[in-house]
Formats: C-alpha cells, sequence, structure tokens
C-alpha cells in the first residue's frame, strides 16, 4: 500500500509540475504575442520627427516710403473777406481769355528767324517782373505767376535739357530744380515724440531769381505785309550751385510753352505805378512787347548754333556779346524796311 500511495503522490507531484510548466509556457507565450503587436502598434502609429514647415509666410510689415513734399516754394496768401477795392469790376480778370493767334502760312512766311533773348528784372523797364504785392489770387511776383499755375497743375513744364519742349517735368522735378535736393525733416506730435520724417525742399528766396530767358520767332508775313513776333517759351534762370558750395554758373531751371500760358497771364495784372486807371495783363504786355531782353542767341548768320557769349572773338567781352546782339536787331529791323519804297 505504501508503496503505492508513493507512486500516486510522486505521479501527482509529476503531474503538477508539468502543468506548471506548461502553463508558464503559455504565458511566455501569451506575453510575446501582445509584445509583437505592441511593436507593430508602435511603428504604425509613432513617426519620425519631421519638421513641419507653416505653409502661410509671416507677414513682413515694409517700412513705410518717407513722402517727398513736391510743393513749390510758395507762400500762402490769405484772401480778403472784404472787398479790397472801392471800385467794382475787380475781378473781371479772371474770366478773360485772350483773342486767339492769326493763323500763318509758312507758304507766305518771307522771312523766319528764331531770336533767345535775355530779361534783366532789375533794369528799369522790367521792374513790373519783381512787384512783389500780395492780392487775392496770389503774390504778384512774375516768377510766382509761374510757380503758381505749375501747382494748380495748369500748364505742363519741361526739362532745361534743351528748348524744344521734349521733357516733361514734375512738381516734384520743378522743386528740386529751385530747391536742389530735398532734405528730410523729423516731424513730431503735440507731446514732442517723433512721429515720422517728412522731405522738403530747401528753403529759397524768390528774389533770387530775377533773370528769365525768352524764346521767340520772327516772321514776315507777306499776306499781311506785317512783321509778327511770337514768344515760343519762357525760363527762369538762376545760379546753380552745388553740394560743395561752388557757383556753376546761370542756367534755366525749366521752360514753360508761352501760348499754354497766355491764359494764366491774361488773368493776372501788370502793376503800372503811374496810371493806375490803365493796368494792362501780362498777356497784354507781352504782346505789345512792353519789355526789354538783350539778344543772347540766334538763327541769323549762325551756322553752328552758337550763343552770342561763344562767337569767337566776343567770347571774354560783355561789350561786344551786347553790341553784335543790337547788329541782330538792326538786321531784322533792314529787312522789313528794305521791302518798302518811299
Amino acid at each position: 500500500m505504501k508503496k503505492r500511495l508513493v507512486k500516486y503522490l510522486s505521479l501527482a507531484i509529476c503531474f503538477c509540475m508539468l502543468a506548471g510548466v506548461v502553463d508558464a509556457q503559455k504565458k511566455v507565450i501569451r506575453n510575446k504575442s501582445t509584445r509583437k503587436v505592441a511593436k507593430g502598434q508602435t511603428k504604425a502609429t509613432v513617426k519620425p520627427t519631421v519638421a513641419v514647415v507653416d505653409s502661410i509666410k509671416p507677414v513682413v510689415v515694409a517700412p513705410l516710403p518717407i513722402p517727398v513734399n513736391d510743393s513749390l516754394p510758395l507762400k500762402k496768401v490769405l484772401k480778403s473777406l472784404r472787398p479790397d477795392e472801392a471800385v467794382t469790376g475787380g475781378d473781371d480778370n479772371r474770366d478773360r481769355t485772350p483773342l486767339g493767334y492769326e493763323n500763318l502760312r509758312i507758304d507766305d512766311a518771307m522771312f523766319r528767324h528764331k531770336i533767345w533773348r535775355e530779361i534783366d528784372t532789375r533794369e528799369k523797364i522790367n521792374l513790373p517782373f519783381r512787384y512783389s504785392a500780395d492780392e487775392n489770387n496770389g503774390n504778384q511776383r512774375f516768377i510766382s505767376i509761374l510757380l503758381q499755375a505749375i501747382q494748380d497743375s495748369v500748364v505742363t513744364v519741361f526739362s532745361n535739357i534743351d528748348d524744344r519742349f521734349t521733357t516733361p517735368m514734375t512738381k516734384s522735378d520743378v522743386a528740386k530744380a529751385i530747391g536742389g535736393e530735398p532734405i528730410p525733416v523729423k516731424q513730431y506730435d503735440s507731446l514732442g515724440n517723433e512721429i515720422g520724417v517728412v522731405m522738403k525742399a530747401r528753403e529759397i528766396n524768390l528774389d533770387s531769381i530775377y533773370k528769365f530767358h525768352i524764346k521767340e520767332e520772327v516772321i514776315f508775313d507777306k499776306e499781311s505785309s506785317r512783321l509778327f513776333w511770337r514768344i515760343l517759351g519762357i525760363a527762369p534762370v538762376m545760379n546753380v550751385i552745388n553740394s560743395q558750395g561752388i557757383n556753376l554758373g546761370e542756367s534755366e531751371v525749366f521752360w514753360v510753352y508761352y501760348p499754354d500760358m497766355r491764359p494764366v497771364f491774361a488773368r493776372y495784372e501788370v502793376y503800372n505805378g503811374k496810371n493806375f486807371g490803365a493796368r494792362m495783363t501780362w498777356e497784354e504786355l507781352f504782346e505789345s512787347r512792353m519789355f526789354y531782353g538783350r539778344i543772347i542767341k540766334s538763327t541769323i548768320d549762325n551756322p553752328y548754333d552758337l550763343a552770342l557769349k561763344n562767337y569767337p572773338g566776343v567770347k571774354e567781352n560783355t561789350m561786344f556779346q551786347l553790341m553784335e546782339g543790337e547788329n541782330i536787331k538792326e538786321k531784322i529791323f533792314n529787312y522789313e524796311q528794305d521791302l518798302w519804297s518811299y
């Protein structure tokens, strides 16, 4: 009996041990399969970190451009709030328009030459060009009338690269030509904080522009048997000083086409210190030729297109240049007089 019990116990122990081994193997297999699935899930869901580029680019705010002040050096003239004249009809010139030119056919032009003159407003006959009073239509200087017409965009301005009106200029170009390169001026608010920078032209005294060049054409029309003087262009002249302070001499600032300016000139009266009751307009002054300008260039006997100051033999002598201009005037006068018999 004892031997059988020992055998049964040993068999039971062996069976229990075998069952434990089998159970342990199952747990190992289960753990391995779980690990594989977990590893597979990790490989499937977890990806390597890649730098993600945002498709929306950040908005870069560019600095605001510095505004350029293209206003011309004209002072603001306040208008009178009450009648400034004791007579009525003082504003009639505002509606005045010049008469149209008489048509001149090229086949009737027996004599045609271009003449360039220099008007010096320091001469007594030309002093009305410097009249500096303020009236309701602005300052009465001749240069102020030109600049006001440019400021109001009623006339086209042309560059001084030539006198044939080929290259238009903007108001900022004119301001730069008159005042030089614009300079930056800081702007402040009421608390003294800097709020920006504005480019402004340098201050300039308009009385420093006291010379003007005019380009005109003299024509003898055989149909009407008359000698016509037609002004083509007007240019203010000023001394050009570079950034080093060196005076480069006199030069035209810009050119304006005179027929374009006639309606403007017809609205401004000319100062007459001797007869206020018969004041004329600037258009009438030019058409009546009530000014003096010395001749500085012409197409008469000038095959090389030279100014009088560049003529051989008269370069160094301004008196000879003046006499040569008078000689040109005499040639024109003699041509007209020789056509008549007395």
